[in-house]
């Protein structure tokens, strides 16, 4: 079986909360277990530099503008990063800047990680296609929306 954690955060790359502490843990777990397991992540600055052997897998035009999509480890576990710096290369917390105040585009920022786990439910890295899509919180809710738009009935 081979599963996708959708998320936005993944201890000890970037945390701000509990969500980070499952991601850092859970896909390992699964990973023990024999489960072929990788996670989806922002290239936000943090994780970008954690992930040092990250590869193209593929680029594509989207509704939220171009972007690169990397593949690499992370203490064992595969890792593809949404590389889009024009949305995720900035200052402050995942969601909030410096003053914290939300990013205006945050709808625009967490709609594309939506849209590019569903896009990988549909074989986006043509080596890797997931049996299962696991969407965690509200920053990966619209994957399975598009998946469902995606698949009529």
């Amino acid at each position: 079986m081979q599963v996708l954690h959708v998320c936005s955060e993944m201890f000890p790359l970037l945390k701000t909360g509990g969500l980070a502490d499952v991601i850092g843990a859970l896909p390992a777990a699964q990973i023990a277990e024999g489960i072929d397991t990788r996670v989806l992540l922002p290239a936000f600055p943090d994780i970008r530099r954690g992930v040092v052997d990250a590869q193209v897998v593929t680029r594509r035009d989207t509704f939220a503008g171009r972007i690169t999509l990397l593949y690499g480890h992370f203490n064992g576990v595969g890792i593809y990063l949404i590389d889009a710096p024009h949305l995720y290369d900035r200052p402050g917390s995942p969601y909030h800047d410096t003053n914290q105040h939300a990013y205006p585009d945050n709808v625009l920022r967490f709609a594309l990680l939506g849209w590019v786990g569903s896009e990988m439910a549909s074989g986006l890295d043509p080596f890797w296609r997931p049996d299962v899509v696991h969407a965690h919180d509200w920053h990966a809710g619209l994957t399975p929306a598009y998946g469902g738009a995606r698949t009529p009935g």
